[in-house]
């Protein structure tokens, strides 16, 4: 039986994980996507990234696939796509997914806590 642990090594083991220095860098690159898969209480109550597109880990799914009715079309198979959660796992897990959907450049940029510590701009 698998645990929650077992599903986060998974996703660690895919995803690479990149320092919020790195992920700025990116950021004022301007050729990144960002995403917060948080919840958008989450998302209320800290700010997310600024420009950062706000897709719920469980919906991911349904936005990254273009025949849902669902999908969002700033998700492109070929895009630089950077995820951002509370503290890096549901990052991590979402990466996952994407990556097993064919998603091809998905990394992690952890926490947005560490984000900001960083000095990432943010938005409410």
């Amino acid at each position: 039986m698998k645990r929650a642990q077992d599903y986060l090594a998974e996703a660690n083991a895919v995803v690479p994980k990149i320092t919020p220095e790195d992920g700025i860098a990116k950021h004022e690159a301007g050729n990144s996507l960002f995403i917060d898969v948080r919840a958008s209480t989450a998302i209320d109550d800290s700010g997310t990234i600024a420009g950062a597109v706000r897709i719920d880990r469980g919906f991911i799914e349904f936005a990254a696939d273009d025949s849902t009715p669902y999908h969002n079309p700033a998700l492109t198979k070929d895009a630089d796509i950077i995820l951002v959660c509370a503290a890096g796992g549901q990052a991590a897990l979402a990466g996952k997914t994407l990556k097993d959907m064919g998603y091809e450049n998905v990394a992690n940029v952890g926490g947005i806590g560490d984000w900001i510590a960083a000095g990432g701009k943010t938005e409410a």
